[in-house]
This record gives C-alpha cells, structure tokens and sequence, in this order.
C-alpha cells in the first residue's frame, strides 16, 4: 500500500508535531498507510509532550520532491555476477530490456551490462578463455554430466580438429587446457594423461570404462553433449559468467533518494537509457529506464496546521496534497484534483482533529487523547488565548476524561518546560515559532515566543532588531513581526520591522489597534496595507511597543 507522509510547517510548534501523530494514527485506523513526520527540530515543549506520554518522536522529512525511489523503475531487475552470458541476454529479452545491473551475492551493485556489450565483447571477441561454473557449461550445451570434479572452470578452449599425429605435434596441452572432442579415443587418452581442466565430449559419443576411471583418477572434468564441434565452439563461450565481460569502470548509478530532477539534469548530454538503483549500502533496487520515465508516483501528503507553500517542505509543489487540516487562514497552496479541505474557526488542529476522530467512531487511546490535548493547551495558552472557541474548551473537557490529568497544573509544567530560553540564541528564539506569508509579491513573517523570563527578551531588544533586519536583508521579506508573550503576567510585547515607510501610513497608529493573540487579525489588516499597494521606497523602520 502506497505511503502517505502527514506533516505540519516548518519550525514545528506542539499543536502541528501532535496533530501529525494523531491525525496519522486515526488514517492508520481508517486503513491508510499514512506515517507522520516533521519538517525541523521539535521544541523543548513538545519533546515534554512526547516524553510524558512515552510517544516517538517523528522522523524528519528534508522535502517531498519526487525521488528515484517514487518512480515505476524495474523493481528486483538484475542478475548475479556468476550467470552465463547466455542466461543474462535471456534474462534482457524476457524482460524486454536493453541492459541489466550485475550484482554480487549480496545483490550489491557490481556493473552494468548491455545487449551490445555481450555482442562486442562475447559474440564478436577472438577471446578463447572459459571462466564459468561446470553447471553453466552444461547448460549452455544442453549436456549431460559424465566426471565432475571442479564446481568452477577456468581454462582455454581447444578443439581436436586435426588428426592425432598433427595435433600432438602441434599442441601442446596444460592443466588449464579445455579440449572439445568427439570418438578420437588417442586424443581424449592424451588430454586425460595431461590432467586437463575439462574434457567436452561431442556428438553424443561415449568415454570408455577405463577413460572415465582415468578421468576421475587424474582429477579431469568431462561434460558429453549431443552437439558437434562447430555448434560447441560457437556457443561454449556464452557459458563464461557475465562478470568476465563487465567493465571496471564505474557506471552511472542512481540511488533511491536521488532526485527526479537531479537526475534528468545529470543525464540531459547521456546518451544512456539504463540505469542501475541502488541504496544507500549500494544494494541493487533494480533498473530505470530514462525512455519509460512517463511513469511516476508522486509522493502523497497531507498537511496540518498549515496550507501556506511558503511554511510547508520543499518541493511541496512535486507531491500530491491529498487533503489539509487547519485552523489559520487559506493561503497559495493549489492541488489540480478535489481534495479534502478541512478548515475551521478553532484554537487549535488538534480541536478539528478529534471531531474527526469521533465523526469516525475510532477510540480514541490515553496517548492520542493526551497529544491532542496538549496541542490544545499550547495554541490556546490553557484556553485563555482570544482564539479559544467552546469547541476547544469542549475538547479538553471530553479528552481529559481519558487523560485524567489536571490540567492547569499540567499545563504550566508544559509551558514551564518549553519556555526556558537557557542557552539559545537570538536566532534561535526568533526562529522557535516562525511562519512566512505571502500576497500577491509582498511577504512578511510572524515570529512568537513565549517565556517566563520577559526581562532577558527585553533587555536585548537591539539585538533582537538587528538580528530580523539580517533575516530581512536574506529573504527580503517586506516585513517582519516578532511577538513575545510573559506567560505568567500574560502580557505581550512586539516588535515590527518594515521595510517600506508607505507600507503602513501610520504606524503608531496601526501598532495600537492590531491584537496579537489574533494573526488572521494581524494577516488580515496588513494584507489589506498591501492590497492598497502602499508601499514605494525601501528603508527600515522599526518599533518596539508594549501592546
């Protein structure tokens, strides 16, 4: 069953980590192979989360391009290294394909080898050396087993085309001698007095009693075959293995996390159709063909607490958005096809979630309840942030009767754990709750903290400043609102950087009337600043205000 990958923004915060897991859970029970994941580094508060409720912390997911692994490559399409040539052109044309992948016995990738390899190399070669197995040879010449002494045959091929006299003169024979031979009893008494590697008995004749005890006596194989001298000399090398005629070089190889459009980039001036896949332990996966790339999987998402393009993985625009759950405002994201769209005017996803779960009658278990629960408490400050609805309070109240928890107390312990701000950067606070937003070509970010310590937050405020006025000059982002709430007195200080004096006509004015518990309300009035297009020149002007 094809995976589907839910996850939140970018910078997760506890609502959009915990709304990844439960909402995987509750696809999961619906019969979904959906698995959660996380765009970042989880933050202090929701690691307290998932430790206290003893859940697993969600891989990482770097983008959703579309990777090697996600296309309709040949699965399982290679051939071990100690195959006949014969048997791996036979395996091409079964497969209707022009080259395969040569793997060792591990299926690790060892070469590739073409059609027009084996007619170069095997075919059309003068070469007369044999290294293969007494089983590929018998194979290839339809034979039948008389002496078997060697599993591995390594030699050079003789045919006793001359009469006796001339070929004891003439040639000499080794141990390392293969002689083909038919009813010339002198020349195979000979070849089995040299100890030869292998005797190859032609047109269906047969060996003595006493040439096949001195077979076996001076350690010689013998294969007979029904075939005669020309048919035998013709097709016995096409028994070596592949491995003999495979290039040292190294090939060009695709692993399974490369991307499609890596990929198409690096093979624009190939003229190469095949291509190994490999993992990332160089195990074989199978073959890509560049002529059968029409057929492609996206990779399949959903998305919660977010459906803003710029909050959301890289190559978000290459997957397939199968369906959004959120409770912010609809921002760029597009899909080709209906989807799912579940949005409402909640505190939290995880509110919209657990309707979900009872609008499926799925049982909802202690750690679900408690993820979903705690995503709750973290967007709506223990239901006394102004975007608290009676949906969240109604919420907490029916999944705390699984968690059994106190929840003022659990809370605090919650927020107490993701607010401690020991040993971070600017950088880093700044960027521990962070969302960008576009309209039309102006864009601007919202940044919030929260701390039990306002006077360390207050004391650096220029630095603060010149730090969002470097975010600024790298992203150039039209504004930037940096929103940093005292829990406990729960009193809010902001700061607004704006590159654009005529932006916002007033702006003590703008900064008195914006409330910061409310970003649709805040989205909302500088949306409509920029949508007047009041904005001409590029400075920097900033404010810090308590509001």
């Amino acid at each position: 069953m094809e995976k589907v990958l839910v996850f939140g923004h970018m910078n997760p915060d506890t609502d959009s980590v915990t709304a990844s897991i439960t909402l995987a859970n509750l696809k999961r029970h619906l019969g979904v192979n959906a698995e959660e994941r996380v765009l970042g580094d989880i933050n202090k508060e929701t690691k307290f989360v998932l430790d206290y409720f003893k859940v697993k912390e969600p891989r990482y997911l770097n983008d959703t391009k579309l990777r090697i692994k996600d296309m309709d490559y040949r699965k399982n399409c290679f051939i071990n290294e100690y195959s006949s040539i014969i048997d791996t052109y036979d395996y091409m044309m079964d497969k209707n394909t022009t080259g395969v992948p040569i793997v060792d016995k591990d299926k690790k990738f060892v070469s590739l080898v073409t059609a027009k390899d084996i007619l170069n190399k095997s075919m059309f070669n003068s070469d007369t050396s044999l290294y293969t197995s007494y089983d590929n040879i018998l194979k290839t010449l339809d034979g039948e087993e008389v002496v078997r002494i060697n599993s591995t045959i390594e030699g050079n091929i003789k045919a006793a085309a001359f009469a006796h006299s001339t070929f004891e003169e003439n040639v000499t024979l080794t141990k390392d001698d293969i002689v083909i031979v038919g009813d010339r009893h002198y020349i195979i008494e000979l070849s089995l007095k040299s100890k030869i590697k292998l005797l190859i008995i032609i047109g269906d004749n047969e060996l003595k009693k006493e040439e096949i005890k001195l077979a076996k006596k001076n350690k010689v194989n013998v294969i007979k075959t029904k075939l005669n001298t020309f048919e035998t000399s013709r097709i016995i090398l096409n028994s070596n293995y592949i491995k003999k005629i495979c290039d040292k070089e190294t090939n060009y190889v695709l692993h399974e996390k490369d991307s499609y459009d890596d990929f198409m980039e690096m093979s624009k001036n190939l003229l190469i159709d095949n291509y190994p896949v490999l993992d990332k332990n160089d195990v074989c996966k199978g073959l890509l063909r560049k002529s059968e790339l029409a057929k492609s999987n996206k990779r399949k998402v959903i998305l919660v607490d977010h459906n803003e393009i710029e909050q959301s993985a890289i190559g978000l625009e290459e997957a397939e958005i199968i369906e959004i759950v959120d409770h912010h405002k609809i921002g760029r994201v597009s899909t080709k096809v209906p989807i799912n769209f579940r949005n409402m005017i909640v505190g939290s996803t995880n509110t919209i979630i657990y309707e979900m779960y009872k609008e499926n009658n799925v049982k909802i278990s202690k750690e679900m309840a408690g993820l979903m629960l705690s995503g709750i408490i973290s967007d709506t400050l223990l239901l006394k942030s102004p975007t608290t609805t009676e949906l969240d309070k109604n919420a907490v109240k029916a999944l705390n009767k699984i968690c059994k928890l106190k929840i003022e107390k659990y809370g605090l312990e919650m927020f107490k754990a993701g607010t401690s701000l020991d040993g971070m950067s600017i950088q880093d606070i700044l960027e521990l709750d962070s969302k960008t937003f576009k309209n039309n070509d102006v864009s601007f970010t919202v940044s919030q903290a929260f701390t039990l310590d306002i006077d360390g937050i207050l004391k650096d405020k220029e630095s603060y400043i010149e730090k969002i006025e470097e975010y600024k000059s790298v992203t150039n982002v039209n504004a930037y609102l940096f929103v940093v709430t005292d829990i406990i007195k729960n009193s809010k200080y902001s700061i607004l950087v704006i590159t654009d004096k005529n932006m916002v006509p007033n702006l003590p004015e703008f900064i008195e009337k914006v409330d910061i518990d409310k970003h649709k309300i805040i989205i909302k009035e500088i949306e409509g600043l920029i949508n007047e297009n009041w904005y001409t020149n590029t400075i920097s002007k900033y404010v810090w205000k308590r509001l």
